[in-house]
């Protein structure tokens, strides 16, 4: 192959003799609901997060109450901005969330795992930052469970010599 390709009729040639079929993937579809939201699933530790993002003026309630109010630690309210920070849309989008399980930091997680979801979602486009800034990656540490014989999931009971 070592003629150069000027034109479209010496693509179509050269395509003819390769053997191998090249599948283009498809473009993605943004998914919107009638009303215009987008759900998505967020989970970390042992906290559930259901998000649901529709355009609007950067609203975030969370279990009913904002999110400044749940989350009172400025560094949880600082975890669920960054979604919106890394795509530029900060402000644009309402963002409605029910969390169960996990504590505070735990469901902080949750909530921004369920954002960054419903985002590429939404706006395919935005896949790329999110993925990259490894938002859309569930965090899978969980807590170790406990083994018999043992204090606790590692600690073993105090031994004694006599």
């Amino acid at each position: 192959m070592s003629e150069q390709i000027t034109s479209l009729e010496d693509l179509a040639v050269v395509a003819e003799g390769v053997s191998a079929v090249v599948e283009v993937a498809a473009p993605r579809e943004p998914v919107r609901d009638e009303l215009g939201r987008t759900y998505a699933t967020g989970k970390r530790k042992d906290a559930v997060a259901r998000v649901w993002i529709k355009p609007g003026s950067g609203k975030v309630t969370v279990n009913g109450k904002d999110q400044d109010l749940y989350f009172a630690r400025p560094v949880l309210q600082l975890i669920l901005r960054q979604p919106m920070q890394i795509t530029g849309v900060e402000g644009e989008f309402d963002v409605v969330a029910t969390v169960k399980g996990g504590g505070l930091t735990g469901q902080a997680g949750a909530v921004k795992h369920g954002i960054s979801k419903a985002l590429q979602l939404y706006e395919p486009s935005h896949r790329g930052a999110l993925k990259a800034a490894g938002f859309l990656t569930r965090d899978s540490r969980v807590v170790e469970r406990k083994k018999f014989g043992k204090r606790k999931a590692r600690r073993s009971f105090q031994f004694s010599k006599r």
